[in-house]
């Protein structure tokens, strides 16, 4: 029998229960065999979710971030309108929702001041409302109209990880539900959909087994006082999330942006002093999923000409991206829509070695606390 392995502290040790979370999350939602997902608990009925105009998630930091990747998902999957607000501005902007619009709540401890606010003013509005949380019983699963819960398990660190790729999980599973009530996928595409969801914990645990590599560059780069962390569709919310780590625990700058957008400013800042992390992973078999790929490679390559210091993620097997980089953090190959769950894990390592190698206290980042109760 295999030795329980011991954690230093609970960030890493949450790192490492994800493929668990995961499954825990994913398999008593699915059929492969018939190529269904069972979501009876968001209490949407198929003649409601034909009828949706368009969903608003509304959330705040790292589960704002779950709410950006399940934009894509779902337009892409069920070809519904979505847009994504934060939490705490929702209110401010008298958003003009209604009867046939849908709202989702995304926060882990359902406990969000900022969130709950919100969810009161789309069902003032008129809007139907499903939340997503991690805790059972808490106050936005009890007033949302309907509710999934993530199952990670008990988060203790400040700094989300399992919560953030079961918040993506789950987004994705509701996006294939919706596709399934609307008929946006047939049955055998459904069952694709599935099946690379049922490898996720698998896919995971070779991430993770890369963990000491993730160490390496952390104990290269933790002096370093500035990162810039960019991506592109829907792998623009891993960068912004693996900066928002980066800040929250190793007190590091860092700012998350489109791939794209750095030619409209951030570019003037990158040379030498300043190390740059890029997702280069690609789904060969999406044409949409290439051609993001090949604009950022040419990225890439205008990076390492101004004397860019590039930490890389790509996709198994690409040497075009290794022969670039100054290191490269290798993912497994999955559909575009589903790596970004992967595509986290290595930036999740990354913040919490800086952190331990700056000395810090991993899992008590100053100024910061686990459910933000007060706006």
């Amino acid at each position: 029998m295999t030795p329980e392995r011991v954690f230093r502290h609970h960030m890493i040790k949450e790192i490492f229960e994800q493929p668990r979370a995961l499954e825990a999350t994913i398999a008593p939602r699915v059929s492969l065999d018939k190529g269904s997902i069972r979501l009876e608990e968001c209490r949407l009925i198929d003649e409601e979710i034909r009828r949706l105009h368009r969903i608003n998630i509304i959330a705040s930091g790292t589960s704002r971030h779950a709410g950006m990747a399940g934009q894509f998902m779902i337009q892409d999957l069920a070809s519904i309108p979505v847009d994504v607000d934060y939490a705490s501005e929702f209110e401010y902007r008298n958003p003009l929702i209604g009867p046939c619009e849908l709202a989702i709540l995304i926060t882990q401890s359902g406990e969000t001041a900022d969130t709950t606010g919100a969810l009161r003013e789309a069902k003032k509005k008129g809007s139907k409302t499903i939340a997503i949380s991690n805790v059972v019983g808490s106050t936005i699963a009890r007033e949302a109209d309907g509710v999934l819960y993530t199952r990670a398990g008990k988060e203790t660190s400040i700094a989300s990880t399992k919560a953030f790729t079961a918040q993506m999980a789950m987004l994705y599973l509701f996006a294939l539900y919706n596709a399934q009530a609307r008929a946006t996928l047939h049955d055998e595409q459904l069952r694709a959909h599935i099946r690379q969801l049922l490898e996720l914990p698998g896919k995971l645990e070779r991430v993770l087994e890369s963990a000491a590599h993730s160490e390496e560059l952390a104990k290269r780069y933790h002096g370093v006082e500035d990162f810039l962390f960019l991506g592109r569709a829907v792998h623009y919310p891993v960068a912004m999330d693996g900066a928002l780590k980066l800040k929250e625990v190793s007190y590091v700058h860092a700012e998350g942006y489109p791939t794209g957008e750095t030619k409209h400013g951030p570019n003037a800042l990158i040379d030498e002093k300043l190390p740059i992390v890029i997702i280069m992973t690609c789904d060969r078999k999406d044409p949409g999923s290439l051609l993001r790929y090949k604009k950022s490679l040419n990225n890439l390559k205008g990076f390492k000409n101004q004397g860019g210091h590039v930490i890389a993620l790509a996709t198994e097997g690409d040497e075009k991206v290794s022969r670039l980089a100054d290191h490269t953090i290798f993912i497994p190959q999955a559909e575009e829509l589903i790596s970004p769950i992967l595509e986290i894990v290595p930036l999740q390592l990354f913040a919490y070695y800086m952190a331990v190698h700056r000395g810090l206290d991993v899992d008590r980042p100053r100024n910061l606390t686990k459910s933000v109760t007060v706006e």
